[in-house]
């Protein structure tokens, strides 16, 4: 059975260990687990790892985070994963940092990559693990928030979440979204 996991970021390095790629920071922290590693190909960053008889292709786009769906649509159709069988990984500034909630669909929520998936997959319903980056900013001031390093604080809090949110990723290719739901969304 597969899975695809799509954590969403921007590629660069001016992006990285910022907010708004917590994304990629769990797909790489999945990836790690599992003793796999990525490869550049067409539209992503990919790597096929093994879970408890489960396939996972994980994706880290490299279509901008704003582009996202288009890569999220060639994967679910080239290793040919149904819709049900999809995990989008994204930040969310409406959660408190660290909080990680999962949801069977749902709109955007505002953000610009979801905006995107929704749009090429043509359907809100796909399973989302929204991971809190908190909203610590001034008013104007949420595109260099979310565009920002972490700080220190941050890092403390984000390394154990990150972990947690590793593990609810494997709960979720294994015991399902609503068994996943009931057991990580409220720690």
């Amino acid at each position: 059975m597969k899975y695809l996991i799509a954590g969403l970021g921007n590629i660069g390095t001016e992006y990285e260990n910022t907010r708004h790629n917590v994304g990629f920071i769990v797909a790489d922290a999945i990836v790690k687990d599992l003793k796999g590693s990525f490869k550049v190909e067409r539209l992503a960053s990919v790597s096929k790892v093994k879970y408890k008889g489960r396939t996972l292709v994980v994706i880290k786009p490299t279509t901008y985070m704003n582009r996202s769906g288009r890569s999220v649509k060639y994967w679910l159709d080239k290793e040919k994963i149904p819709l049900e069988r999809l995990l989008v990984i994204v930040d969310d500034i409406a959660l408190p940092l660290g909080a990680i909630r999962l949801k069977p669909k749902g709109g955007d929520g505002g953000h610009n990559g979801m905006t995107d998936i929704i749009i090429n997959l043509n359907t809100t319903d796909f399973a989302r693990l929204r991971v809190g980056i908190g909203d610590d900013f001034a008013k104007g001031f949420q595109t260099d928030y979310v565009l920002g390093q972490w700080t220190s604080k941050e890092v403390n809090i984000m390394i154990p979440r990150i972990e947690l949110a590793v593990e609810a990723v494997k709960s979720f290719v294994t015991l399902g979204l609503e068994k996943t739901m009931t057991e990580f969304n409220n720690r």
